[in-house]
């Protein structure tokens, strides 16, 4: 038996077995594909979970395939100045390929000790008060026969998209607007030169809004192009015939387009479940919520759910979680979603070809001016803004603490990668004795940190600011359970 059973082997599902693992916790990731996919549905990172990766100590493997972007055009494509000054050490736009970005949390998740058992599919489910057992799909096995079997953990955690199984086995409501326009997506290669292309492209975008490629660095190119209707069924991959000729429908131009390496299609319809758990069953990444690519944060959205629920649900596991902490997944992370589904409605609106959607583009395109709307803008797309209702205090609590540079002992994320609570003193006086098997203590000074001492919980959020030992004591049990004889 397992502790964790994980549907989906996509970056959330892979980010939150790892997370588990750091604790000790017995997981398992069932994937319904045999292999791993070739398509590259999202391109980069934002800046907060640029600093998720550097919290556990994975960033320098994302940096060396990866490029840095601080340039405009984040926010629905306006083209303006990226902010200076940004609070964070990583004040850019990773550019990593989705395959990549998954190949690498799969060597991160299987070092850690996860086991992935890919071409096995989630059917159906039973939970009880003790745990969940799943039913997987029947396969066919070397000797020409059927296996079928059943799997039985303490929770399962739906990581398996935006048309998941294990959310419709939950029946689970996911209201939200269907998809009313669509987008065809592929990687081909063609016969004319880039100068044709690109002013073919620029030509068609000025009438059909969201159309363009972009350059791969094999040779190849991405083609993003409005579909001419919604698809009836949106699961089956449009053909390469379908978008050679919207190709030159749209742009009156035959561009020889050839060799693709694979189509398929998007669309904007915008979904946020109706809740997040059911019993000992959970929802993440795009099980939980869908939108529009528009601004890029659908996989660094699935990645945060995973760090945020990853530390909660071990806890609960070994034992010590404090009452209403695995609750606190859904309350934490539903806001921000709901959030991001606005911040994306908004974007696709202005990136239609509607004389009033180009109107408020204009007028948009004036107010990103403004430094202080730019700067607005781009930290709510990159995830700065996030901050959950931990009650009232100091204006850091409830906020991600940025990476800061300590006297004694380097930079503060250097410190995080255990996945433990995190008490950096300032002042020599505080104690976390009774929690120590839980929280790490950290007496150092760092001239980039106004305030005494605080107190982070293992994904990097601040849980309390202070200088008195009673307060911190009194505050330690909500996140960190009661204290422990073991834990001096």
């Amino acid at each position: 038996m397992f502790d964790v059973i994980v549907a989906g082997c996509g970056p959330t599902g892979l980010m939150l077995a790892a997370e588990l693992r750091l604790h000790g916790v017995r997981v398992v990731v069932l994937e319904k594909d045999a292999r791993r996919s070739g398509q590259v549905r999202a391109l980069g990172l934002h800046a907060r979970s640029v600093e998720v990766l550097d919290q556990r100590g994975l960033l320098d493997g994302f940096l060396a395939l990866g490029k840095r972007y601080a340039v405009g055009g984040f926010f629905a494509g306006i083209d303006k100045p990226w902010p200076e000054g940004m609070d964070t050490a990583h004040p850019y736009v990773l550019g990593i390929p989705q395959n990549v970005t998954e190949r690498l949390l799969e060597e991160h998740a299987v070092r850690a000790g996860v086991e992935i058992r890919r071409g096995r599919e989630v059917v159906g489910l039973e939970q009880d008060e003790h745990g969940v057992t799943v039913e997987l799909a029947r396969v066919e096995t070397p000797g020409g026969g059927e296996e079928g079997s059943r799997l039985r953990a303490r929770y399962l955690v739906g990581c398996d998209g935006g048309r998941s199984t294990v959310r419709k086995l939950l029946g689970v409501g996911f209201p939200g607007e269907p998809a009313r326009n669509e987008w065809l997506l592929g990687e081909v290669e063609v016969a004319v030169s880039r100068e044709t292309l690109d002013s073919a492209m620029a030509e068609a975008s000025k009438k059909h809004g969201r159309f363009g490629t972009m350059p791969l660095d094999d040779g190849g190119y991405r083609f993003i192009v409005p579909a001419a209707e919604v698809a009836e069924d949106r699961a089956v991959p449009p053909t390469f015939e379908e978008l050679t000729s919207r190709v030159r429908e749209l742009t009156g131009v035959d561009l020889g387009l050839h060799s693709p390496r694979w189509i398929s299609r998007f669309g904007d319809a915008t979904r946020l479940a109706d809740r997040y758990r059911v019993g000992r069953v959970l929802l993440a990444g795009d099980s939980a919520h869908v939108h529009p690519p528009t601004g890029g944060q659908g996989l660094s959205l699935g990645m945060q759910d995973a760090f945020n629920l990853g530390w909660k649900l071990a806890a609960r596991i070994a034992g010590w979680a404090p009452t209403g902490l695995l609750d606190s997944y859904e309350s934490e992370r539903r806001p921000v979603a709901s959030d991001v589904l606005d911040l994306t409605r908004a974007q696709t609106q202005l990136l239609l070809s509607d004389p009033g959607s180009l109107a408020v583009r204009r007028l948009v395109s004036e107010l990103m001016d403004i430094e202080e709307v730019n700067r607005h803008l781009i930290e709510r797309i990159s995830g700065f803004t996030i901050r959950y209702d931990f009650g009232e205090g100091h204006e850091l609590l409830g906020r991600r603490l940025r990476d800061v540079t300590l006297e004694k002992r380097g930079r503060l994320y250097e410190l995080t990668r255990g996945g433990r609570g995190l008490l950096l003193d300032q002042t020599g006086r505080l104690s976390v004795d009774g929690w120590a098997d839980r929280v790490d203590q950290v007496v150092d000074v760092s001239g980039e940190l106004a305030v005494p001492a605080v107190l982070l919980r293992p994904d990097g959020h601040v849980a309390w600011v202070g200088d008195d030992q009673e307060d911190l004591r009194a505050h330690l049990p909500d996140w960190f359970g009661s204290e422990s004889a073991a834990g001096g």
